[in-house]
C-alpha cells in the first residue's frame, strides 16, 4: 500500500508539472499574440504545438502520463477528500469542482492520446481523430439549458480562483519555508487571478454565445476564444499581454505545486 501511495504522489506531482507546461505554452502564445508575433493557443493547441517539436511525440507521451496522474489526483481529492474539505455545502461544492477538473484533464489526456495515434494507428498529430473526439465532447452543450449551466459553473470556478487568491487559501496546502513562500505568494496570487478571469470570460461567452454554438454544431468557447475576446476590446493588446503574463505566472505556480504542495495520499487512501 505504501508503494502505491508513493506512485500516486509522483503521478500527482507529474500532473502539476504537465498542467504547468500546458499553461506556459498558452501564456507564451498569448503574449506573442499581444505584440503581433504569434497567435493564441488553447490547451489542445498547446499539445499540438508540443507535438510539432523535435521529439514531440515523446514529450506529449510524457505529458499524457502527467495529465492522467493529475486527473487521478483530482479524483482522490474529490472522492476521498484528501484536502479535508468536508461534507458541508461549501466543501461539497469544492469537491464537485475537483471532480470536474478530473473530467477536464482526463479529456485533455484522451485528446493527447488521439493526437499521437494510439487509438487510430496513425502517427504524429493528425487532426482527424482529435477533432472527432473534441466534437463528440462539445456536442453535450448543444442545448440552451446546458450552456447556461456551464456558464454558471465557469462563473463559480472563476470566483473560487479569485477567493483562493485574495484569501491566500493556497498557503494551506504548501509545505515550504517562509523565504520560499515570500517569493511564491505574489506568483500564486497573480496566476490564480489571471486564470479566474479566463473562467469569467468563458462564462460570459457561454452565456451569450454558447447556446447558438451548440445549435449550429460548432464548439463552445475555449481559452483561445477568451484570449481573442480580450484582444478585440479597446486596448486589447495590453489586456491580452497582461493576461498572458498572468497565465505564465499560473504555470510557474503549477510548477511550485509540483515541488512543494502537500499531497495527502496516505491520509486519503
Amino acid at each position: 500500500m505504501k508503494k502505491h501511495r508513493t506512485v500516486i504522489e509522483h503521478l500527482a506531482r507529474a500532473g502539476y508539472t504537465s498542467r504547468g507546461i500546458v499553461y506556459l505554452i498558452i501564456g507564451i502564445f498569448a503574449l506573442l499574440a499581444a505584440i503581433g508575433a504569434g497567435e493564441n493557443k488553447d490547451s489542445e493547441g498547446a499539445l499540438q504545438n508540443l507535438l510539432s517539436q523535435p521529439f514531440g511525440t515523446i514529450l506529449v507521451a510524457l505529458m499524457i502520463v502527467g495529465l492522467i496522474g493529475y486527473a487521478m489526483w483530482r479524483l482522490i481529492q474529490s472522492l476521498a477528500d484528501a484536502d479535508d474539505h468536508g461534507t458541508s455545502a461549501k466543501g461539497l461544492a469544492v469537491r464537485a469542482g475537483l471532480l470536474t477538473s478530473a473530467v477536464v484533464y482526463s479529456t485533455l489526456a484522451l485528446f493527447a492520446i488521439s493526437q499521437i495515434g494510439l487509438f487510430s494507428g496513425g502517427g504524429g498529430g493528425g487532426s482527424g481523430s482529435g477533432g472527432g473526439f473534441a466534437q463528440t465532447m462539445t456536442s453535450f452543450v448543444g442545448a440552451r439549458p446546458v450552456a447556461l449551466i456551464l456558464a454558471a459553473i465557469f462563473l463559480i470556478v472563476g470566483g473560487a480562483h479569485l477567493w483562493k487568491a485574495v484569501k491566500m487559501k493556497f498557503e494551506e496546502h504548501f509545505v515550504a519555508q517562509e523565504s520560499t513562500m515570500k517569493v511564491l505568494r505574489p506568483i500564486a496570487v497573480s496566476g490564480l487571478i489571471a486564470r479566474g478571469m479566463v473562467f469569467f470570460i468563458l462564462a460570459f461567452l457561454l452565456f451569450y454565445r454558447g447556446a447558438e454554438a451548440g445549435e449550429n454544431g460548432s464548439s463552445p468557447p475555449n481559452i483561445k476564444d477568451a484570449m481573442s475576446f480580450l484582444q478585440g476590446l479597446p486596448m486589447g493588446s495590453v489586456l491580452l499581454g497582461a493576461m498572458g503574463i498572468g497565465i505564465i505566472l499560473f504555470a510557474v505556480y503549477s510548477f511550485c505545486e509540483a515541488i512543494w504542495r502537500r499531497v495527502n495520499v496516505g491520509e486519503a487512501l
